[in-house]
């Protein structure tokens, strides 16, 4: 299998692999009756009224936006797979998606036009079920269909001098000195 080269394309195809994830939590809490609105009724309550945000339209509104912000996660994610290595993925997982999800739910709240943003602790704490699934499949997805060249980033004290030489220094030093 070809791996991704490009950070950008990596971030939009393993965002989008977690919003599909989330997605699906997202529906099943719904339809289960845990959370009251969908991810994407809340997000697109931001921009339109409490009816227009439960429609057809609005509902495409919401997942274009939810979109935007797991396409802008994942590329945090790999930002931070790329400085601190692709190992133990799945705690990495979790807390990028609770880190995103609290900034991405922590929005539409603040808001104060938003009608449609939850504020039952159950439609939290599913945004928050949700917001992991999404951290991990993204995580995961990163990692799996990234190039390796993409996570090969220099040490960040690569500017420092060496305070001895090393064996290879000593060898090629003149006899004389």
């Amino acid at each position: 299998m070809a791996k991704i080269k490009d950070r950008d394309t990596l971030s939009i195809v393993s965002g989008l692999i977690g919003l599909v994830g989330m997605t699906l939590v997202d529906e099943i809490s719904r339809q289960a009756s845990i959370s009251k609105r969908s991810y994407r009724e809340a997000a697109a309550g931001m921009f339109v009224s409490k009816n227009e945000a439960s429609s057809l339209k609005g509902q495409a509104l919401g997942l274009i936006m939810n979109s935007a912000v797991s396409i802008l996660g994942a590329n945090y994610i790999i930002k931070r797979m790329s400085q601190n290595g692709r190992d133990k993925l799945m705690s990495k997982g979790i807390m990028s998606g609770i880190a995103i999800g609290a900034i991405a739910t922590a929005i539409p709240n603040v808001v104060p036009k938003n009608s449609v943003k939850p504020k039952d602790a159950a439609s939290n704490l599913s945004y928050v079920f949700s917001s992991i699934a999404y951290g991990m499949l993204t995580t995961f997805a990163a990692a799996r269909l990234g190039h390796d060249s993409l996570f090969d980033v220099p040490p960040q004290n690569d500017y420092l001098k060496p305070t001895e030489k090393t064996s290879e220094q000593v060898e090629l030093a003149p006899a004389g000195r």
